[in-house]
């Protein structure tokens, strides 16, 4: 993959860092700068972030620690945690602080109203909407559960064990061909897409790219990885149903066995991770670690935040094309 192409000023800076052609970070002033759907920053994010993946094929895996990759990096983060947070925190202070910590993120999934895509995309999405969906999606999904590996080494004792636990089943629970990352690529290929490895990034919104960097920055910070733990419970608590609809939408669309087997795979899988994620790799931390009950909480509710902004966003954009068809 090559690293992209910059969209904006702060990506260009990146860029110039990664490739070494700058060395030495300018200050920026993001504090009034909005970053959760400025693409510019998200891509400049995205890229830092890819260094500690697989990399680019033009950039020397040495930049991956270069310090004015890392001083841009952390502007970009702190001003992206701090949104975060302010967007959240009516949703956490809602909660019922004396419940176990299970039930907290269990419930949370449970009461978040986000626009319903799924359902959309269930009964009455095109094949073209369905494509731009699986799009917006590859830049998470072809990383599937890359992120979440960071916060082993971080964790001990039983919430190690059963992120390992789900772990083991993400990575295709010893079959290569069950890779769930491998599965979402034959997903794309079964409906035309390009399957490779950060092909859609160029292309993909602010949003899709700020909901796959959140769970980089919560898994490679130490301070932040009881954020990572919860982003991980809300995302499998709230993956079982939609990816059901998405399944039966593909179905009625008429697109193949192969296309829907990467859904279908997660109803079943995310039923029972939903509560080991929740009860057991967060229960189990958060029992060891009382002062971070908040980080996650927090690290779930942003969870749920961008994927209702991302909803929001994919549906604004079909209804807007849907207006501008009939029109002409």
């Amino acid at each position: 993959m090559k690293l992209p192409a910059p969209c904006g000023p702060i990506s260009t800076l990146m860029a110039g860092l990664i490739t070494g052609h700058d060395h030495e970070p300018p200050v920026l002033n993001l504090d009034d700068q909005p970053l959760l759907d400025d693409r510019d920053a998200q891509q400049a994010l995205w890229s830092a972030y890819e260094l500690h993946y697989r990399g680019f094929d033009d950039v020397d895996a040495d930049r991956e620690w270069d310090p004015g990759v890392l001083g841009l990096r952390a502007q970009i983060e702190r001003r992206f945690e701090a949104e975060l947070r302010s967007a959240t925190r009516t949703m956490t202070e809602e909660l019922d602080s004396g419940e176990p910590v299970g039930d907290q993120l269990l419930r949370l999934v449970q009461q978040t109203d986000g626009p319903a895509l799924s359902a959309y995309l269930r009964r009455a999405a095109t094949a073209d909407q369905m494509r731009d969906f699986l799009r917006e999606r590859s830049v998470q999904q072809l990383k599937e559960s890359d992120p979440q590996s960071f916060l082993l080494p971080r964790l001990a004792g039983a919430a190690k064990v059963a992120l390992a636990e789900v772990q083991y089943d993400e990575y295709g629970a010893g079959r290569a061909e069950r890779l769930h990352q491998t599965m979402y690529a034959e997903t794309l290929a079964a409906v035309g897409l390009d399957p490779a490895y950060g092909a859609y990034v160029d292309e993909a919104s602010a949003i899709s790219l700020a909901s796959a960097n959140v769970m980089s920055m919560f898994a490679l910070h130490a301070r932040l990885r009881g954020a990572g733990l919860g982003h991980f419970a809300a995302f499998e608590a709230s993956s079982a149903h939609p990816s059901r609809l998405i399944a039966a939408g593909m179905e009625r669309l008429g697109m193949s066995a192969i296309a829907a087997a990467y859904f279908l795979e997660h109803v079943e899988a995310d039923s029972v991770h939903e509560q080991v994620a929740a009860r057991e790799v967060c229960g189990s931390f958060v029992a060891g670690h009382p002062s971070l009950r908040d980080d996650v909480v927090f690290g779930a509710a942003s969870a749920l935040h961008l994927d209702a902004l991302s909803a929001a966003e994919l549906l604004a954009r079909w209804t807007s094309e849907a207006g501008q068809e009939q029109a002409s």
